[in-house]
């Protein structure tokens, strides 16, 4: 996962200024058709049933993973297309993205299907 370009700032605010940073209380999974990059300029899926979906998370040292499952409802009118990235967002709709980063693999999202990211599949690391 990389962290968005709005986060790199917020860190090195945190540990090198006095700067005051907000930080979220809550986080929300998006689904991408095409990377999001560090700008959060991707293609988000919409409509259709599609909605982020809350994310809770667990750190130990330098890793955070998803503490819960996530799922988001089943596909309906038309496909999604093929998801091929993840962010995690400050917020439901809008919002800040965090971080983002390529699926292992992709996964093409038909009407009827529902998608579910199961807990511990999801591992965001600092280096």
């Amino acid at each position: 996962m990389s962290l968005s370009n709005t986060y790199e700032t917020h860190v090195l605010n945190y540990v090198f200024t006095t700067t005051s940073v907000s930080r979220p209380t809550a986080w929300y999974l998006a689904l991408f058709t095409s990377d999001p990059t560090d700008a959060g300029s991707g293609t988000e899926v919409s409509g259709n049933g599609y909605a982020r979906q809350t994310a809770a998370w667990t750190v130990s040292g330098n890793l955070a993973t998803n503490s819960g499952a996530i799922e988001y409802p089943a596909c309906t009118g038309n496909a999604w297309g093929t998801v091929t990235h993840v962010g995690v967002f400050t917020a439901a709709s809008s919002g800040d993205l965090i971080v983002h980063s390529a699926l292992t693999t992709s996964k093409a999202v038909a009407v009827g299907d529902v998608l579910r990211v199961n807990a511990g599949e999801i591992d965001i690391t600092l280096d």
